[in-house]
């Protein structure tokens, strides 16, 4: 089964946001938690924070983000 296409930027927004937030969270928590057993949770604790956070800031922000680039490359 695939999605209909009007719902292909919400669903981008929903992997970029993803897997951004996944990547930053990762790191952020290594450099706080280093090595430490509890790391993995921590990390997807911080994953989903951040997560909840990101998804509906992408599909707020990439509209505006859309006109700065159009406006800062040139035209073929």
């Amino acid at each position: 089964m695939r999605l209909p296409a009007r719902f292909a930027p919400a669903l981008l927004g929903l992997v970029l946001s993803g897997l951004m937030s996944l990547v930053v969270s990762g790191i952020a928590t290594w450099r706080v938690a280093g090595a430490s057993p509890g790391f993995v949770q921590a990390w997807m604790g911080a994953w989903l924070a951040a997560w909840l956070v990101a998804f509906p800031v992408v599909l707020v922000v990439a509209p505006f983000a859309r006109r700065l680039v159009v406006k800062v490359v040139a035209a073929e």
